[in-house]
C-alpha cells in the first residue's frame, strides 16, 4: 500500500500477517496434532483418533517416528503463530522531501532489537536498484543503494510481485528521489 503526495511518499510493508502464513499455520498444526495423537495412541493402545485404526501400528518404530513428526509439526505451528502475532517483517518506508530523508522501519521478534529503524539523507542515496531473478525461486526486489555501498531492501519478503508493478514502483521511486535506477 502506497500513500503519496507531492512531498511525502509512504509505503506500508506487510509482514508475517499474510493469508499464506495463516494457511500453513493451520495445516502444520492439524498435521502435527494428527501425527502426535497417532503415535501416542500406538503407545497407549487407546483409540484417540476417531477416523483411523491404530491397532496395526506398533510403537517402535512407526509410533515413535509419528510422535516425533507430530512434535515437530506442533513446534513449527507455534513458531508461525509467534511470527504472525508479532508481525515480523512488517513496517514502513517513508520518503520525505520536506526533510530530505528516507526512513525505513521494520519489526522483528520481541528482543532488545525488536524495532529496526534506518534513516538516510537524500544526499547519501546513490541509486535505486531493481533486482529480478527468474527461475524456480524467483526474486523481484527493490534496493536503496547508498554512497557507502549499502543495499537496503525496500520490498516485502514473500511471494514475488508482478514484474510490471515492481518495475513501475522502482521507476516512480527513482523519479521521486531524483536518483538513477540501476538494473
Amino acid at each position: 500500500m502506497t500513500t503519496q503526495n507531492t512531498l511525502i511518499r509512504y509505503n506500508l510493508i506487510l509482514g508475517s500477517k499474510r493469508i499464506s502464513n495463516y494457511f500453513w499455520l493451520i495445516i502444520s498444526f492439524l498435521g502435527g496434532v494428527g501425527f502426535f495423537l497417532a503415535g501416542l495412541s500406538s503407545y497407549l493402545q487407546i483409540q484417540m483418533l476417531p477416523f483411523t485404526k491404530i491397532d496395526s501400528i506398533s510403537f517402535i518404530p512407526q509410533g515413535i517416528v509419528m510422535t516425533f513428526y507430530g512434535s515437530i509439526g506442533i513446534l513449527l505451528s507455534l513458531f508461525l503463530f509467534a511470527n504472525i502475532m508479532f508481525n515480523v517483517g512488517g513496517g514502513y518506508n517513508k520518503y520525505d522531501k520536506t526533510l530530505n530523508k528516507v526512513e525505513i522501519f521494520r519489526l522483528g521478534f520481541p528482543t532488545q532489537n525488536r524495532e529496526i529503524y534506518l534513516s538516510y539523507d537524500f544526499k547519501d542515496i546513490r541509486s535505486i536498484k531493481l533486482s529480478i531473478q527468474e527461475g524456480l525461486n524467483p526474486k523481484r526486489e527493490i534496493y536503496l543503494c547508498t554512497k557507502d555501498q549499502r543495499q537496503i531492501p525496500l520490498t516485502r519478503v514473500g511471494e514475488p510481485l508482478l514484474l510490471s508493478s515492481i518495475e513501475e514502483e522502482a521507476v516512480d521511486l527513482s523519479l521521486f528521489l531524483n536518483v538513477p535506477l540501476e538494473n
